[in-house]
């Protein structure tokens, strides 16, 4: 029984020390190609001999050699769910962006009934995603939205400019986003610079991302009852801290 225990530990220590191996023989191959990221997680996928990689807010597969990057999703032949998508979320849940840490001041402003369940949203006018989450959002209840205008598509900071400038943005969103009454041209000061770079330093690469609570966050369209599930979530967490 001891001979059996001490060839499992070794055999373990080995499987352990080679993983090890290969994994920084890749780190080592792969960090050039992506200077200015540093590689966050090397992890064998039990799938095809291949090799995750994450480098910030990108995923993509190699194999032992690094000789081919593959990007893409890697789809489950049975239940046809995208494995990849499901990591992505996985790697975000893991990270946070504060809530109380973002320009909330900066943001439109919607309360409904109570106001006690908290979100924000990075968000394009031009955005057609972001147009569903709007019309998504109109029957949830008892919610405190921050919509942060991020305009990253082609001609929507001009749009964004008229919307914040506007005498009721909220008003002038909501027709927008709802009804498609465009907004009068207005220009002014506004704190687009502030908002993109806010969404930057938090790696907010797309629209609609939405902010919870509790710091978790989601980076596009997602249905209504996964958001009232995340909402309800992030207010419970909250409670208990």
């Amino acid at each position: 029984m001891i001979v059996r225990l001490s060839f499992a530990v070794l055999i373990f220590v080995l499987t352990a020390g080679i993983a090890h191996a290969v994994e920084e023989a890749l780190k080592k191959s792969i960090q050039p190609h992506f200077i200015g990221n540093e590689i966050q997680s090397i992890k064998k996928t039990p799938y095809l001999g291949l090799y995750e990689i994450t480098v910030g807010d990108e995923l993509f597969y190699t194999d032992e050699t690094a000789d081919y990057f593959f990007f893409g999703h890697v789809i489950d032949g049975k239940t046809r769910q995208s494995l990849t998508n499901t990591r992505l979320q996985e790697i975000m849940d893991a990270r946070r962006i504060p809530l109380d840490s973002l320009p909330l001041d900066l943001a439109i402003k919607t309360v409904r009934g109570t106001g006690a369940r908290k979100m924000a949203v990075f968000t394009d006018p031009h955005c057609p995603y972001c147009k569903r989450l709007e019309e998504q959002l109109v029957d949830v209840t008892d919610i405190t939205i921050y919509t942060l205008l991020y305009p990253v598509l082609n001609g929507s900071a001009q749009r964004v400019t008229e919307i914040l400038c506007a005498d009721n943005p909220l008003q002038t969103w909501d027709d927008f986003m709802l009804r498609g009454i465009e907004p009068n041209s207005k220009d002014c000061e506004t704190p687009i610079e502030a908002l993109l770079e806010v969404g930057r330093k938090n790696k907010v690469t797309g629209t609609p991302t939405l902010v919870f609570a509790d710091g978790t966050f989601v980076g596009g369209l997602i249905p209504t009852d996964n958001i009232e599930e995340r909402l309800n979530d992030a207010l419970g967490n909250a409670l208990v801290k």
